[in-house]
C-alpha cells in the first residue's frame, strides 16, 4: 500500500542488535501511534519468542512457500499497534526448497502484492547472512536499516552488504534505499565504542542516525520475558533510546515525503 514503508533490518554479522531493534523500534513506533508489523524472517525466530508468541497458525515459512496469505498469518502482540508475522526454525528449509524457483528471491514481494496489510511500517528481522531469506527481504523492502555494534570489527562485512544492495537494485528492486545505520551496544566507558562511532560516521556520513543505542542490561533481559523494553522497563536507558530513534525515523520519513512532493 502507498502509505506503508517496508524496512529490512539487515547486517550479515550476528549479535549486532537486529532483533532487538525490530522488537523495540517497532514498539516505540507503535507508542507514537504508528501501526507496525514485525516480520520475522530469521530461522532462529528470536523476534517471535521475544514478542511472546506461543505457537499455532501459519508463519513466514508458509507465507514464502505460498501456503498462507501474509495478511492471514499476522497475529497481534501484547503491545497495542504492534503485530507479528512469526517464524519457526523450519524456515531454514525454505532456502533449500526455493532454490529451484526462478523467482525465489521475490517470494516475499509476491506475498506483499497478493495479500497487502494496512500497517504503516513493516520491519523485517533478517538472518545473519546474505542468503536467500535476506535477499527476499531486500527485494521486498523500500529501504534497509543497518544496525552496527560499537565493538571491534564493527564495519567488517558492511562493504559486502552494500555491494549486495547494489546487486539487488540492479536485478530486483531499483528503488531500494538505505534509511540509515543505527549504532548499537554502545558503552560510554569504553574508548573503543567512541572510536567506532567516529569510524561509522565517516563511512556512512549523514545516513547514521543521531540516536545511539546503549549497551543495557534491561534491553537484554526483556525478550526472555516475551516483552519489549517499553513493557519491561519504560524508564530504562534502552527504552528511552528506542523512543528517540522512533521519533528520528518518523521525522526522516516525513522529510523524505516533503522532498518528494517538492520535487514532483
Amino acid at each position: 500500500m502507498k502509505n506503508q514503508r517496508v524496512v529490512a533490518v539487515a547486517n550479515q554479522k550476528g549479535g549486532v542488535g537486529k532483533t532487538t531493534t525490530v522488537m523495540n523500534l517497532g514498539a516505540a513506533l507503535a507508542a507514537y501511534e504508528q501501526t507496525v508489523l514485525a516480520l520475522d524472517l530469521d530461522p532462529q525466530s528470536n523476534c517471535t519468542s521475544g514478542l511472546g508468541w506461543e505457537g499455532g497458525g501459519a508463519t513466514s515459512y508458509e507465507v514464502l512457500e505460498g501456503l498462507a496469505a501474509l495478511r492471514d498469518a499476522t497475529v497481534p502482540t501484547k503491545f497495542p499497534g504492534l503485530d507479528l508475522l512469526p517464524a519457526r526454525r523450519d524456515l531454514v528449509g525454505a532456502e533449500v526448497e526455493l532454490l529451484a524457483d526462478e523467482h525465489r528471491a521475490q517470494r516475499l514481494s509476491q506475498a506483499f502484492s497478493s495479500s497487502p496489510t494496512d500497517h504503516q511500517w513493516v520491519l523485517i528481522d533478517c538472518p545473519p547472512s546474505l542468503g536467500l531469506l535476506t535477499l527476499n527481504a531486500l527485494a521486498a523492502a523500500d529501504a534497509v536499516l543497518i544496525p552496527i555494534q560499537c565493538e571491534y570489527f564493527a564495519l567488517e562485512g558492511v562493504s559486502e552488504l552494500v555491494r549486495t544492495l547494489e546487486r539487488v537494485r540492479a536485478v530486483w528492486n531499483p528503488d531500494l534505499a538505505i534509511d540509515g545505520a543505527v549504532l548499537t551496544l554502545f558503552d560510554e566507558r569504553v574508548s573503543l565504542s567512541h572510536q567506532v562511532v567516529s569510524e561509522v560516521r565517516r563511512f556512512f556520513g549523514d545516513a547514521v542516525f543521531e540516536t545511539i543505542i546503549p549497551r543495557n542490561v534491561r534491553l537484554a533481559e526483556a525478550p526472555s520475558f516475551g516483552r519489549t523494553i517499553l513493557e519491561y522497563d519504560m524508564r530504562s536507558r534502552g527504552a528511552q533510546a528506542y523512543l528517540r530513534l522512533a521519533d528520528e525515523v518518523v521525522r526522516r520519513r516525513k522529510d523524505r515525503e516533503h522532498e518528494a512532493l517538492r520535487a514532483g
